[in-house]
């Protein structure tokens, strides 16, 4: 990876898969899925959110973690002129 947008702890995230939109929160039974451009959500256990937009990648669910491959995102506030 280039670099990591985020690392702590979530108390929910959701993404947008080949299936549709999916949550995973505490505990989701594992998953490895194919992401679809789209939002990437992600709450922290205080309830703030944290959204950016990506393009196609894997998520991988396991072990109370979630790990998100994508080959782009836009965060707010960067410059992509």
């Amino acid at each position: 990876p280039e670099r990591v947008v985020f690392r702590g702890e979530a108390s929910l995230v959701i993404a947008r898969t080949l299936d549709g939109e999916i949550g995973f929160l505490t505990g989701h039974a594992p998953v490895l899925g194919v992401l679809m451009p789209g939002r990437l959500r992600i709450v922290d256990p205080g309830g703030a959110g944290y959204d950016t937009a990506v393009d196609s990648g894997f998520v991988e669910v396991g072990d109370d973690r979630v790990v998100v491959l994508v080959d782009r995102l836009e965060q707010k506030g960067e410059d992509h002129a």
